[in-house]
């Protein structure tokens, strides 16, 4: 026997969109099908109709039970019609990257910041009720004072790495109590599928930790830093050429497609893209060399090679990966195509 773990993205809207998972024992060698749930208790139904279909769509090992056992990323259908639920945003990556992502060879590294709370609601890199020192020496930092909880970040990325995700790296970010795990290069579909995974194990794992690993956007008003998911995205012409790096810039100020993109791109922008604090203001948007206040960065190194991949400054922490990458996918496919 074995346990599949099945995982699914529910209708919670405040703060933001959650996962939830349950487990089902199978017999070796038996594969794990169809399911279903209670979306009226995840906000995804009516009570007096409220089942909801679960499709398994990405198998990984479980690094946590070990073993045979496996994690099981599905997407959610109505059962009388098997469309898809309006939650269901895996749906609109796979029709990107058939359109646009397969052909241009559509590249995602996605940077998942992170903020680890108390259940009281502070920091946990924070003094109990109090403030630390301003920013400046928390990012990348090392040693006592400068982060907390190491331990988790250590075994989350442990866990990532056994899972076969493709994480390429983690670090202390700029408030204290913050951190960022990358994933990626993968693909339009791949990149949610494994940020989505590596999502539920940071959840999973806090657990243990006593902490809650929040995606707000901006978990403490006043000085300090919001959360983000830097979206870094190239296709082959980009990492070939300068010209479609450029075109790609303009494609995503395009009239009507910063607004279209900011309404997908989580919770939290008034108050994350303000213009101060390592980003562009909201009801902006610019493209500019090295700079982290623009809403696209072009990488120096990028602009030194004239090739290379551009950054997505603009995306909230609690952004759901696949409805970035969908809306990238296709704009810029669009327009390199």
């Amino acid at each position: 026997m074995y346990r599949a773990e099945y995982i699914w993205i529910d209708g919670t809207e405040d703060p933001y969109p959650g996962l939830r998972s349950k487990t089902k024992v199978l017999e070796d060698g038996k594969e794990p099908g169809i399911w279903g749930y209670d979306g009226s208790s995840t906000n995804q139904a009516p009570g007096e109709n409220s089942d909801v279909v679960l499709k398994p769509q990405f198998v990984c090992p479980d690094p946590i039970r070990g073993g045979n056992d496996i994690l099981v990323m599905c997407d959610t259908y109505v059962p009388e019609t098997m469309e898809p639920l309006p939650t269901n945003t895996r749906v609109a990556a796979v029709k990107a990257a058939e359109a646009y992502g397969d052909a241009q060879d559509m590249w995602f590294g996605l940077e998942q910041e992170y903020t680890l709370m108390t259940e009281q609601g502070w920091p946990a890199g924070f003094p109990d009720g109090a403030f630390p020192g301003p920013q400046g020496p928390y990012y990348c930092g090392v040693g006592t004072g400068r982060v907390a909880f190491r331990d988790l970040v250590e075994e989350h990325t442990t866990a990532c790495m056994q899972a076969g995700l493709k994480i390429s790296g983690t670090n202390a970010e700029v408030m204290p109590g913050q951190w960022e795990f990358q994933i990626g290069p993968a693909g339009t579909v791949e990149v949610g599928d494994h940020l989505w995974i590596a999502r539920y194990l940071l959840d999973l794992l806090s657990e243990k930790y006593g902490v809650i690993a929040s995606i707000a956007a901006k978990p403490m008003k006043g000085d300090w830093n919001g959360a983000g998911m830097h979206t870094n995205f190239s296709t082959k012409a980009m990492r070939e050429g300068w010209d479609p790096m450029i075109a790609a810039a303009e494609a995503m100020g395009a009239p009507g497609k910063p607004e279209e993109h900011l309404a997908g791109y989580g919770l939290g922008k008034e108050d994350r893209l303000t213009g101060a604090h390592e980003t562009a203001h909201w009801s902006e948007f610019r493209y500019g060399t090295s700079d982290r206040g623009a809403s696209i960065r072009i990488p120096w190194q990028c602009a030194v090679d004239k090739m290379g991949y551009l950054e997505d400054r603009r995306p909230m922490a609690n952004a759901d990966p696949y409805t970035v990458a969908a809306l990238i996918t296709n704009t810029v496919g669009a327009a390199l195509a």
